[in-house]
């Protein structure tokens, strides 16, 4: 007879991170209003389901002080997905992912057997129609290289070309309705500034023009950080194993009055709350192992947080509902745990929360966190 696993175990295997949610309660139009959301507080990290499921996303102005600052991404989503036609007529989809040099892109294709090396591809629209090129492979991602006009050799031409061709890259399991709300504006931040993003930073759905002013009146400072989100969130984690997990590289730029703000607010005991996962990530990949301090930051980044990470930066999070065996719930479950963060979203799945991209949301405060989480210099 096998042992049985332990927790410490459990918390390194993917299938330790499965759930069954009823598809019923998958998202797939946002609110109306943006801060009349549901969301779950997460409170004392003693209780196991110590938790308020009563809570709208409005109320995150009474979850913080004068004081407290609030760190939001200010990523734009482009119109990423681009409709293509092969000289024979066959149509592909592609997905434009990140600039490797000068004008080719590395992209997602769909379906990418029928992309092949120095195969000529055409995007078609009023606008006129443009040639493009396949030049190679990326064995990582499965993705194709692909020259576009040299024109479109940075994020902001890349942008331009995009507005006129591309489509708003939706999640697949958000399915398209009738709905009056245009996704192109539901499905970007009221912070969105630059452009570089293929999927949304989606806590920050959440926030609307009145919320932003309204925490400002009370004294909640906001500031914006930069955090691309780009294959490496939304890859399907492929190995069970996790201990020795590898992300995506997305790009990071944290500047420095970000990092001065932050001390200052530390130093007066105050809270950093982190709006989403990827504001985690970018704002905890500021510290330097090497000088113990949090420094300004403009690169790539592929920082993995799972249990056992101790947190130098974020002391809560504003976030989503996240999908099954993904990066991000072990993101959470390394704040809290994973046992309970399985429970908690078993409650909210018994209480008929909305879930992923457009769903409900959920607020980590700063005593849910483990102690054993917390950094201690």
């Amino acid at each position: 007879m096998k042992p049985e696993k332990n927790k410490v175990e459990l918390d390194f295997q993917l299938n330790s991170y499965n759930y069954i949610l009823d598809p019923a309660l998958i998202a797939n139009e946002p609110k109306e209003i943006r801060h009349k959301s549901r969301m779950m507080v997460v409170r004392n990290s003693l209780s196991q389901d110590n938790c308020d499921t009563n809570k709208l996303t409005e109320n995150i102005i009474d979850e913080l002080s004068s004081g407290d600052l609030i760190v939001v991404n200010d990523t734009k989503v482009m119109k990423a997905r681009l409709q293509v036609m092969k000289e024979n007529g066959y149509k592909v989809e592609l997905l434009v992912l990140e600039n490797k040099e000068d004008s080719i892109w590395l992209c997602l294709a769909k379906p990418a057997k029928k992309i092949k090396i120095k195969d000529i591809i055409t995007l078609n629209s009023l606008k006129g129609n443009i040639k493009l090129k396949v030049v190679g492979i990326d064995n990582e991602t499965g993705g194709r290289y692909i020259q576009f006009p040299d024109k479109c050799n940075s994020l902001q031409s890349m942008d331009k070309l995009l507005e006129d061709y591309g489509e708003m890259p939706l999640p697949p399991y958000i399915k398209k309705t009738d709905q009056s709300m245009s996704h192109e504006s539901r499905y970007q931040t009221k912070f969105a500034k630059y452009p570089g993003a293929v999927a949304a930073p989606t806590a920050g759905l959440h926030l609307s023009n009145d919320i932003l002013q309204e925490l400002k009146k009370r004294g909640v400072k906001v500031l914006p950080i930069t955090l691309h989100v780009g294959y490496g969130t939304f890859k399907p984690i492929s190995k069970d194993n996790l201990t020795n997990l590898k992300l995506h590289k997305e790009f990071v730029k944290v500047d420095e009055n970000v990092i001065d703000e932050i001390k200052i607010v530390k130093k007066k005991g105050n809270r950093v709350i982190a709006v989403g996962t990827t504001s985690v990530r970018a704002l905890e990949s500021c510290y330097c192992p090497i000088s113990k301090r949090i420094i300004p930051i403009e690169k790539d980044v592929d920082l993995v947080i799972k249990p056992g990470f101790q947190f130098k930066v974020v002391d809560g999070l504003l976030t989503n509902f996240h999908l099954p065996k993904s990066s991000l719930l072990l993101l959470v479950s390394a704040m809290i745990g994973r046992e309970r963060l399985l429970k908690l979203y078993k409650k909210a799945i018994e209480e008929k929360f909305r879930f992923f991209s457009y769903g409900d949301a959920m607020y980590v405060s700063p005593e849910a966190f483990l102690e054993t989480s917390k950094f201690r210099p």
